[in-house]
């Protein structure tokens, strides 16, 4: 028998003793962040100022796609063709534009000029953070000089040092480390083996994701001009997290070497992200996954960057700048322009980086 045959014969003998050809498992739906706090279309219009068209006292319990949807569920649909599909789904209301203000209906229609916004909003209503019970958990370990809110919740093996301070509200998950002198503010959520370096100062409401870095030091040497050795060079200087902000897992965000590493208030920073030693990070700034930024740049207020971005050290982004995925500032170099789009390496306008890839396409074409 050749080893083909004798391959496929195995593969037989597997498949039957494992049942490989039998029903899948399958896996129910459910949404583990559905709170199910109930409210009525009424209360959610309000708090979204959103208007009503429909029965405003339809009860609403969670939220969820159109495709997930099930009784109860509000979703959002943000242009007219796919208002027919949240129409037919089983979702309870649909949060839509004004392009359904006259449409009719036996579903409740919520409509709001921006509605993804307004669902973002109406899920912090419906859904909340999840219920967790105050206190410490026998098995973390917290320093006797630590001070902890009444409010405060600490999880299995966290680890709290010494002269911590906790405010009121705050959650630390399973395994999270905060280190001597760390500072964290009211209402934040550190979640599992988040590790803070010692002297970092957190503000209220910040969310820390599973596995986020803070207060490491920084990437820099002196090179040895006789032996050619790298020698450190001191990395003591702070880090300070502003209110509001989000910070992605697994990501990375070093202290300042002499200076203070600051994120300013409402930044969203995405999975994976690495900001170095003295970064200043404006109020308002999106960052996505993959983004590394080199040590003293400057993002100034709301600016926006893609996933995979790299920006080189003393480089300046001004107020509202959008940089696109892969795009790459050189070192010392400034982008400006409120709303203008930059893309490539080195980035540029964006009309201007699209003129410059036809001309390189008609030249490859031998035109």
């Amino acid at each position: 028998m050749s080893n083909g045959l004798v391959g496929m014969t195995i593969l037989a003998g597997v498949q039957k003793k494992l049942n490989c050809s039998g029903p899948r498992l399958s896996f129910p739906g459910t949404n583990v962040y559905n709170c199910a706090m109930k409210r009525t279309v009424r209360e959610v219009a309000e708090f979204v100022q959103a208007r009503i068209r429909g029965d405003d006292s339809v009860t609403l319990t969670g939220i969820a796609s159109v495709a997930a949807a099930s009784a109860g569920d509000l979703v959002f649909v943000e242009s007219q063709k796919h208002l027919q599909a949240a129409l037919e789904s089983a979702a309870s209301a649909v949060i839509a534009g004004d392009f359904a203000a006259t449409v009719s209906s036996t579903k409740p229609l919520l409509i709001s000029p921006h509605a993804r916004f307004a669902f973002a909003r109406a899920a912090r209503l419906l859904c909340g953070k999840p219920d967790r019970a105050s206190g410490i958990h026998p098995t973390a370990i917290v320093h006797s000089s630590a001070v902890l809110a009444e409010s405060v919740s600490v999880d299995q093996r966290a680890v709290i040092g010494a002269g911590v301070e906790i405010g009121a509200g705050s959650w630390i998950g399973a395994g999270a480390v905060l280190s001597a002198g760390t500072r964290i503010g009211s209402d934040c959520e550190i979640y599992p083996n988040v590790a803070v370096y010692p002297g970092v100062r957190i503000g209220n409401r910040v969310i820390l994701h599973a596995g986020a870095v803070l207060g490491s030091d920084g990437f820099g040497y002196v090179r040895d001009p006789v032996t050619g050795r790298q020698e450190k060079f001191p990395q003591v200087g702070g880090l300070e997290i502003e209110d509001d902000v989000e910070i992605g897992a697994n990501t990375t965000i070093d202290r300042g070497a002499l200076a203070t590493t600051r994120i300013g208030r409402g930044a969203k920073i995405d999975n994976l992200v690495h900001i170095g030693h003295n970064c200043q990070i404006g109020e308002n700034v999106v960052i996505a996954a993959q983004t590394g930024l080199s040590g003293s740049i400057t993002i100034e207020d709301n600016v926006v960057l893609g996933g995979q971005v790299g920006i080189g050290e003393h480089a300046r982004l001004e107020e509202g700048v959008m940089l696109g995925g892969q795009g790459g500032v050189l070192p010392h170099k400034i982008l400006r322009g409120k709303g203008v789009a930059f893309w490539g390496t080195p980035a540029k306008p964006l009309r201007e980086h699209l003129k410059e890839l036809a001309a390189l396409a008609r030249l490859a074409r031998g035109k």
